[in-house]
């Protein structure tokens, strides 16, 4: 939804997507983090090997830099952000990069400066060419490397924010993992990227961090300067620069009306989520990572509804092995003990990849090798996982979800393997819970239509709306021409999600709801009437689910979404909600609020 500040005053608005929630006005702090211009010239004979130790220096402080930055993360927010660097840290041994720029020294005479980028772009180039999705995808961390030793060689800061002396808003054309990692939450009130998605590591770490985000933008860089006062609204997902004293005030006032609302809200998470007519739900927590599970603890999440395990397996460049995927599935469910939490196996394919997997380009990567078809091509990674995950669940209330399931033979299969690993656990005399609950994602058509069939071999759904949606309206959501055809809203979505919950009903299976509609409050009141078991968000958005559900009745919420499917366009759907929505919530906004 467009922001409009023309009635107010003056400003100039940067839309982009909103990667964190929060409001925050400050100091803009711009960082450098491209790829500085090097010289072309040639050296004397004499100063050749100097240049070499220069280069080698420089990667030994580069090293010492990320050695000290990973050590850092590992203390604030564990070992799974820490691996990060370890990419990094592998590069800066690679001889294709040593080697390569320390003979382009010697023979051509040049800077190391001139000769690390002509090596770095060799290595680019052949890696942009190859059909290897994950290799392509390396391409980023070999620039952040190139850059961090292009700035050590010339003498120029680092974009390391350690030495900042006050609060700032960090606008960048990007943020490399390595330098959000040296952020300081105590400087760092927010930042905005002109490159990212919601789901990338900068918005990642925002939340993490809970600091507002904007991410996106495009053009941010050049449209501000250095210390001037901006905006950052990770509600809208706006950047607000050039504005007036009216404008500065209406969004004072805002940030302070949604620092009451979020302390309000707060005072709510230790109550149950029932409704005033005493209809009782579960709200559980999105999560990638396990360090975020004190997050979800923290804003009032009783369970964890959907732990994406693939983010524990794409930023590094090896398979987690089995030990290491028990220690991070077993973090997650002693800490939300007694609590259940939802794993969802490994769901990679459209974006998303893996080291040691196969995988190759696809016209179509969404509508490809992904999610369950993936695991069940992969069967060694996946075993390794279901084992892990069979471990963890002696600790506590472990359930396994399959993800991206479209037909009964998916199911079996992975019931099957499911099985191998249970059967080899026993032989290596290792503990785990039996039975355990075996779920999935419906997020197909195929699976809402199938969904009766379905009840029959699980125990538990869990809608998944992004990816139903999408694949309902046939709306590729990250393409810009398409994206206002994706409609939470929209009949045929609602209509679904109502079959799915029918299905589970009649057959006394458990069902939940996990995407983004979960978090929107004006969806959740659509939610409510569905009869949903749980449903499960961001855990940020925690607080004001549980309120937008303690304050209306389980009565009223199936006459609104009686009313709503009968309506035949999304647009209808969202004017009756909002309508809804300000009678009986005067203090809350869901459409200046919430985006």
């Amino acid at each position: 939804m467009r922001l409009d500040l023309s009635e107010i005053g003056r400003a100039m608005v940067i839309e982009g997507i909103p990667a964190s929630p929060g409001i925050v006005i400050g100091k803009a702090f711009i960082m450098d983090t491209q790829r500085p211009h090097v010289s072309h010239e040639t050296i004397s004979p004499g100063n050749v090997e100097r240049e070499v130790e220069d280069f080698m220096a420089a990667v030994a402080d580069t090293r010492g830099l990320l050695e000290r930055l990973r050590a850092k993360l590992k203390d604030e927010l564990g070992e799974n952000h820490a691996r990060m660097f370890d990419a990094h840290l592998m590069m800066l041994e690679d001889s294709m990069i040593l080697d390569g720029t320390v003979k382009r020294i010697r023979e051509k005479r040049c800077r190391a400066s001139l000769a690390l980028t002509e090596t770095m772009g060799q290595i680019i180039k052949v890696m942009g060419r190859t059909d290897d999705e994950y290799l392509r995808d390396r391409i980023y961390d070999i620039k952040d490397i190139e850059r961090r030793l292009l700035m050590q060689l010339l003498g120029r800061k680092d974009g390391c924010l350690d030495d900042l002396d006050a609060e700032v808003i960090i606008v960048a054309h990007d943020l490399p993992a390595t330098v959000t990692a040296s952020m300081r939450r105590e400087r760092v009130k927010g930042f905005v990227t002109e490159v990212g998605g919601r789901t990338s590591h900068a918005s990642i770490m925002a939340r993490s961090l809970e600091i507002p985000a904007v991410v996106g933008t495009h053009s941010v860089t050049d449209a501000v300067d250095q210390g001037e006062t901006v905006i950052v609204d990770g509600i809208m997902g706006v950047f607000v620069h050039g504005f007036d004293d009216a404008v500065l005030e209406y969004y004072r006032d805002r940030q302070k009306e949604y620092e009451e609302f979020e302390e309000q809200l707060l005072l709510v998470k230790d109550y149950p989520a029932v409704t005033r007519d005493g209809h009782k739900f579960e709200l559980g927590a999105n999560i990638e990572l396990p360090e975020e599970a004190d997050s979800a603890k923290r804003h009032g999440a009783e369970g964890i509804g959907l732990f994406r395990t693939e983010y524990l397996f794409i930023a590094r460049d090896d398979i987690p092995s089995e030990d290491e995927q028990y220690e991070a599935y077993r973090g997650v469910v002693e800490t939300m003990a007694p609590g259940s939490v939802i794993i969802r196996t490994l769901d990679v394919g459209g974006d998303k990849f893996v080291a040691g997997g196969e995988h190759e380009r696809e016209a179509n990567p969404y509508l490809g090798w992904r999610g369950i078809r993936y695991s069940l091509g992969q069967p060694n990674l996946f075993i390794r996982q279901l084992k892990a995950i069979l471990r963890a669940s002696a600790h506590g209330k472990a359930r396994i979800m399959f993800p991206m399931v479209s037909s009964l033979n998916e199911i079996r299969d992975a019931k099957q393997v499911l099985e191998a690993a249970r059967q080899q656990l026993i032989i290596e005399g290792k503990q785990f819970a039996d039975p355990i609950d075996i779920g999935i994602m419906v997020e197909t058509p195929a699976a809402v239509v199938l969904a009766e069939a379905f009840a029959t071999e699980v125990d538990f759904f869990s809608i998944g709306s992004n990816d139903l949606i999408q694949y309902t309206l046939a709306v590729d959501r990250g393409n810009d021409r398409v994206a206002y055809l994706y409609d939470q809203y929209h009949p045929a979505v609602l209509r679904l999600i109502r079959d799915t919950v029918r299905a589970a009903r009649k057959h006394k299976i458990w069902v939940g709801i996990c995407g983004e509609m979960a978090g929107d409050p004006l969806a959740v009141l659509l939610l409510i009437g569905m009869g949903l078991d749980e449903l499960s968000t961001s855990p940020l958005m925690l607080p004001e689910v549980k309120s937008i559900i303690r304050s209306t009745s389980y009565r009223s919420a199936r006459k609104t979404l009686a009313k709503a499917l009968e309506m035949t366009t999304g647009s209808e759907v969202r004017r009756h909600l909002e309508q809804i929505f300000k009678k009986r919530y005067p203090e809350i906004s869901a459409t200046e609020m919430i985006s």
